[in-house]
């Protein structure tokens, strides 16, 4: 396991307001109402560390796995990555700390194609190179939390520059009860805040607090580690062809019906360059490809289809309309990546281990379906427009 050092940044921006999730009506499985909260059986940081080295291993160097980074208390960020292909794949997963079944869909699919000698995996590593974050906010995540570890007098330190700036910003956590999380006591940011399109952003001042429609800052280590993956990947190839970003949601329901979701994907996350709405990004215009975004989430929805007549029918838009560039898909889709947002239904705190097979599986299977159709070019066929055929998301169960 080699160990990558990538020099930081001193600074960057992000904005919005700080919007905490919320968690729909019903009492289907997976709710506190029907098991109690149990993350024992998700894969923690030190167990990451073994099985990474056991992929590595085991694949006889076909998975190469390094550090890329460091968590603000120190942790760690790992990167696994396997193939030697020219089409560029990003995959990250518990940005929030709280939202685990991206991570283990990842180490499943590691572990296939590091060692598999089937046609199908041998074409993969040859068309595609694949580039996984598994564990992107490591403090989060043995906190089991949305937000990082961090406080803003560790932001100033930091970033001198901002102790004048009227912070901190509008994505720092202090409440006493966030998704059942004390942050009064242990503070914290949304790392998927903190992002710019800008990817040379330097904080400053007059950025700051920022809001929700307008870009993050770089200010915490682990998005700037992801930034630095990703220009560096740039550097290497001239693009990330795709960007996924895996995280969980509340507990909804398929739009017209009382089925739960299972999980929600997305492509938009900023309005379009050339649009009226999206004139303050025109500067990315010649970059941002939502056809393609379209595509690829068609890709994951048709393979997911494809399980038959299952909870795994259950797949819904997420909300459209959005403008978030201060989000990882939001600042790497004006930079040219074709962008999916995984949400499965229900955080830790809420999900426990009952479902945990079935959404690893949804989660796994997607992915599959879109790392398939980038190695095959199928993706390229695909009609952007049924994009816009896949089900809504309801609040409430339909009576």
């Amino acid at each position: 396991m080699k160990k990558q050092v990538f020099a930081v940044a001193s600074s960057i921006v992000l904005a919005s307001s700080v919007a905490i999730p919320t968690f729909a009506a019903g009492n289907h499985p997976g709710t506190p109402e029907q098991q109690t909260y149990n993350s024992s059986g998700w894969t923690d940081y030190g167990q990451l560390t073994k099985k990474l080295e056991q992929i590595e291993k085991s694949s006889q160097g076909t998975v190469q796995v390094d550090v890329v980074g460091q968590s603000n208390n120190g942790l760690d960020i790992y990167q696994a990555r396997v193939g030697h292909g020219d089409k560029v794949i990003l995959i990250e997963s518990e940005i929030h700390g709280n939202e685990k079944t991206g991570t283990e869909a990842i180490l499943n699919l590691l572990s296939y194609l590091g060692s598999s000698n089937s046609p199908h995996a041998q074409k993969i590593r040859e068309e595609v190179t694949l580039v996984t974050l598994p564990k992107m906010n490591p403090d989060a995540s043995e906190l089991d939390r949305r937000g990082n570890d961090m406080s803003w007098s560790e932001v100033v330190e930091d970033f001198p520059q901002l102790a004048e700036a009227g912070g901190p910003t509008w994505n720092y956590y202090t409440a006493p009860n966030i998704q059942g999380d004390n942050y009064a006591a242990n503070p914290g940011f949304d790392v998927n805040r903190d992002f710019n399109p800008n990817l040379d952003y330097v904080p400053e001042a007059e950025d700051i607090p920022g809001s929700s429609s307008e870009p993050g800052w770089y200010i915490t280590p682990e998005a700037q580690t992801v930034r630095n993956v990703y220009k560096n990947l740039q550097d290497e190839f001239g693009k990330v062809d795709v960007f996924v970003d895996l995280h969980h949601q509340g507990l909804y329901y398929v739009d017209g019906t009382s089925d739960p979701v299972t999980l929600s994907l997305s492509g938009q996350f900023v309005p379009a360059p050339n649009s009226e709405e999206g004139a303050k990004y025109s500067e990315y215009a010649d970059n941002y490809d939502y056809d393609y975004s379209r595509q690829l989430n068609v890709a994951a929805y048709d393979a997911l289809q494809e399980m038959g007549n299952s909870p795994f029918d259950n797949i819904t838009l997420y909300s459209q309309g959005l403008d978030l560039p201060g989000t990882a898909l939001g600042s790497f889709a004006l930079n040219g990546s074709g962008t999916v947002l995984f949400e499965v239904t229900g955080q830790t705190q809420s999900l426990g281990q009952k479902k945990k097979g079935m959404l690893m599986k949804a989660v796994e299977t997607g992915l599959q379906g879109i790392i398939d159709g980038v190695a095959e070019d199928t993706v390229d066929d695909l009609n952007p427009e049924d994009y816009e055929e896949i089900p809504e998301t309801a609040y409430r169960p339909s009576l």
